[in-house]
Formats: C-alpha cells, sequence, structure tokens
C-alpha cells in the first residue's frame, strides 16, 4: 500500500484524540474564512429558556430581565440551558476526482481524515452524529445516531470506498453525483442540523447553488474545499505527457503563458464558489492535500475552548 494513496480505518480511528482541538462554533478568526470576513452563521446549540431567578453574582448583565426587575424592585435575570443534541451530517466525497494527489496525500485520505476529526468532534460534544459517503456509483448513508458505533461504522464505509478507488479502473467519473448527494442530504437535514461537506465541488452547477440554498435555509453548513497544490499551481518542469485515460497530450509547463493561465483558472473556480457562499453566509475551509489535516482545521476554526462545546 502506498503512503498517502489510501486511507485505514486504524488511522481514522487514531484522530480521535486530535478532534478536542478545535471548535465548530463561530469563535474562529473570520478574516481566515474564505467566505469572507463576516461572522459565521453557525450558531451551535440553541437556548431553551428555563427560569427567571433573582440576579446573581457572576450572571451576565446581559441575562437581566429589566421588566421583572422594575416590577419586583430587585435584580432578576433570565436563565437558559443549552440544548443537548444538535445532529452532525457528513456529506463525504470519495469520487475518483478525488483520487489525485501530488505531494504527501491524495484527496480522498484528506477528506476522510476531515470527515473522521468532525465525527469524533460531534460524538465528543455530545451531538448525534451521521454521513452520507459517496463515490461515483454508490451512496452510503449513516443515520444520525449518538454512539461510537456508529462513529465506527461512517469511518468503515468511508475506508471501504477510499480503498475502491482505482485511476485504472471500470468506473467513469460522474460529476452530477454531487448534486444527487447534495438533495439527499436535503432530504436527512429538515432543520437545525450541521451539514459538513468535504470535496472538491468537481461537477457543481446552478443546480449545486439551489440544493445549497435549500440547505442553509434551516441549517448551518460548513464547505470544507479539498484541493491539491498542483491543482492551484503548476510547477515549470519542462515537456509532459498528460492524459485521462482515453486521450494524452503533451505540453511544455515551463510557458509562463500556460502556467498563469493554470492558476487563473483555479482561482476563478474558486472565487466564484466564494461569492456564492458569501451570500449565504457559508464558511469555507480551504484544505490542502499536503499539509497536516488538523493543524488547518484548527488555524481555519479556533481552538476549542475549555469547556467542551463543538
Amino acid at each position: 500500500m502506498v503512503d498517502g494513496a489510501y486511507t485505514s480505518l486504524t488511522s481514522l480511528t487514531r484522530l480521535k484524540h486530535q478532534a478536542t482541538r478545535f471548535s465548530f462554533l463561530p469563535r474562529q478568526p473570520v478574516q481566515s474564512l474564505l467566505a469572507g470576513r463576516k461572522a459565521s452563521r453557525l450558531r451551535g446549540r440553541g437556548l431553551n429558556f428555563e427560569e427567571i431567578r433573582n440576579y446573581l453574582p457572576g450572571d451576565d448583565i446581559r441575562s437581566i430581565d429589566w421588566k421583572v426587575t422594575a416590577r419586583m424592585r430587585e435584580p432578576h435575570a433570565r436563565i437558559y440551558t443549552e440544548e443537548r443534541d444538535r445532529p452532525t451530517l457528513l456529506v463525504v466525497d470519495q469520487r475518483l476526482s478525488m483520487f489525485f494527489g501530488s505531494r504527501v496525500a491524495m484527496k480522498s485520505v484528506t477528506a476522510a481524515e476531515v470527515a473522521s476529526l468532525a465525527a469524533w468532534r460531534a460524538l465528543d460534544v455530545g451531538d448525534r452524529v451521521g454521513a452520507i459517503v459517496f463515490n461515483d456509483t454508490e451512496t452510503i448513508v449513516v443515520k444520525p445516531r449518538r454512539s461510537c458505533k456508529t462513529v465506527m461504522q461512517i469511518l468503515q464505509a468511508i475506508v471501504a470506498q477510499n480503498k475502491a478507488l482505482n485511476a485504472n479502473g471500470d468506473t467513469s467519473p460522474d460529476p452530477g453525483r454531487l448534486n444527487f448527494v447534495l438533495g439527499e442530504a436535503c432530504r436527512l437535514s429538515t432543520h437545525d442540523t450541521l451539514v459538513c461537506i468535504v470535496s472538491d465541488f468537481q461537477g457543481n452547477d446552478e443546480t449545486t447553488r439551489r440544493l445549497l440554498n435549500r440547505l442553509a435555509r434551516h441549517n448551518d453548513i460548513i464547505a470544507a474545499f479539498v484541493f491539491d497544490p498542483l491543482e492551484a499551481e503548476f510547477p515549470s518542469a519542462g515537456r509532459l505527457v498528460a492524459g485521462d485515460g482515453a486521450k494524452q497530450i503533451e505540453f511544455n509547463s515551463a510557458d509562463d503563458k500556460l502556467r498563469r493561465g493554470f492558476a487563473e483558472t483555479f482561482d476563478n473556480r474558486l472565487e466564484k464558489a466564494r461569492q456564492f457562499l458569501l451570500r449565504r453566509q457559508i464558511p469555507v475551509l480551504p484544505l490542502q492535500t499536503d499539509l497536516p489535516v488538523v493543524e488547518q482545521i484548527v488555524k481555519l476554526l479556533g481552538h476549542a475552548p475549555r469547556q467542551r462545546q463543538a
């Protein structure tokens, strides 16, 4: 087995101990989010009203109920308790387009690690977690549950599809699979779900945007955009031959005009996605295949606070 080409259940399970280092709440440095310099719309869990009681030293002054305080002639505060359940749904891309990597790891492996960290994090804070794991021909749905067994079921589905990836196989890429899976996510995520989409977003179109709009109406979304450095900037390596399994082309990678056009195509693709997601206030986490996944997520989302929270 080539290091970085495939993942394993053991390696994804080991990430459990790294999943306490970041938080899904909007504590992240907003300037680092590709969706723009605005606070994320991620709300975390909601709050349930519990009671009105006498204001005590240490209570947040913003919790004071001024109407009750005026009527009772002494400070009273409104007390809320945090909702203990916010389902997390992982949408994990293991299509052939993800079976690419020029350094360290394939995009499919990076996606698997991101999904594993998110699953363990959700379980650590007491949330239900489920997943839609998909490739070009198969979709595996794991309904959200609050158990280690469910997380392991998700990881097993990811590993199975990851190890089935083969550039020389008979499977043809299916860009439209992304929209099919987002439709499934809309069906499963009816309200107040944190939907984490981990993909290279190959095949996105106007239908993709409509489906994301629908998802974002009543749910929180994080888009983990996985890419390889070679997709962003082509190296100057002289004459090369590239192929897609059916056709081949020879080109001069040292050509400055070609390299600039290559980089501009990637930048335009990213900017187009950024502008759309900015309007929906959906944070995008750009994750490279050649850097440690945990470190990238902590940098983008921020360290987890001392108190356990998602």
